[in-house]
């Protein structure tokens, strides 16, 4: 009888002990344990949920805010898959976010990855007609690379047959003598470095010699302005002189009349004076005004053309039958 009562003891003991633990481990997975509260969210993906399972977690950038409940497909479109999220109250989940799934490392498995949101954007809440407010989702990482694959592939084989037909067997000959030629001209321009460096250096000497004849050129017109002033100053001294003389041969020339009757011996000398005197004045003021233009015209040329101190006048140009 005594055994008996012990079977019971023990049998109700690791029954009781059982029931424990089990609502242990439901208040501990739960979340009751740090006295956090969820939120319900749903979102319908459009792409293969493979790796991603019950409980999974659900990230807000990166952070750990939840996990997956439950996931099914859609009813009524087969071509969407439901899944159901708890996710932590409080988390900042707006009209704009995006859940989408990503895949951890290489391991295969999967999360839902919450991204976007601005602050200035109102909560999500449930639409009329739904039971619980539904997460926009978004194409992973994986689904736009299957998207883009073929576009790329298509385009990678265009580039190709583009290729393959620029580059014909002519078009290779032509590309090979073109590199031989660049090669012999790199290998005669190596040979003749010296004679380049030369004319190179004879070059920069010429131009630092046309360098320092342009800074003088300046200099040189002034020289022939104020050499062509002083000669029309001497002009305009000679005609002048020439003036006065003619002014004093003609008071002469009345004093000798009115004392002809007494110095008809010195008559023929002032004659002689004036017929040989004053057409030597004359041509000398005609030659220093003639001086003087052709001074001005060489001042003129050189402004027009300062090179004509260095290359000279130009040939004239040759007249018909020549």
């Amino acid at each position: 009888m005594e055994n008996k009562v012990n079977l019971s003891v023990v049998g109700a003991f690791v029954i009781v002990l059982t029931v424990a633990m089990i609502a242990g481990g439901l208040w501990l997975t739960s979340g009751m344990y740090n006295r956090k509260a969820y939120d319900i969210y749903e979102t319908y993906m459009t792409e293969s949920v493979s790796g991603l399972n019950l409980n999974s977690t659900v990230r807000y950038r990166g952070v750990e805010v939840g996990f997956v409940r439950q996931i099914m497909l859609a009813p009524g479109d087969v071509e969407k898959v439901r899944v159901r999220l708890e996710i932590e109250r409080g988390t900042p989940v707006k009209t704009d976010t995006i859940a989408m799934l990503q895949t951890q490392g290489l391991t295969g498995i999967s999360y839902v990855e919450l991204s976007g949101g601005r602050k200035d954007s109102p909560a999500l809440r449930a639409a009329p007609g739904q039971q619980v407010p539904v997460i926009t989702a978004g194409p992973s990482l994986i689904a736009r690379l299957e998207t883009g694959a073929p576009v790329l592939m298509t385009n990678l084989s265009g580039a190709v047959e583009n290729l393959n037909s620029v580059l014909d067997e002519p078009n290779r000959r032509a590309l090979r003598t073109t590199l031989a030629d660049l090669a012999t001209l790199t290998q005669t321009l190596a040979d003749r470095s010296a004679t380049i460096d030369a004319a190179l250096l004879s070059s920069a000497q010429a131009m630092e010699s046309a360098a320092r004849v342009g800074a003088r050129l300046p200099q040189t017109v002034q020289r022939f302005e104020r050499t062509a002033d002083a000669l029309e100053r001497m002009a305009i001294d000679v005609s002048a002189a020439g003036a006065s003389a003619r002014g004093t041969l003609d008071s002469a020339r009345g004093t000798l009349d009115s004392a002809r009757s007494t110095l008809d011996g010195s008559r023929a000398d002032v004659a002689q004076f004036t017929g040989t005197a004053l057409p030597e004045t004359r041509e000398l003021v005609a030659e220093l005004r003639g001086l003087t233009a052709t001074m001005h015209r060489v001042v003129d040329e050189v402004e027009r053309n300062p090179g004509v101190l260095l290359q000279g006048r130009p040939p004239a140009k040759r007249g018909p039958g020549e």
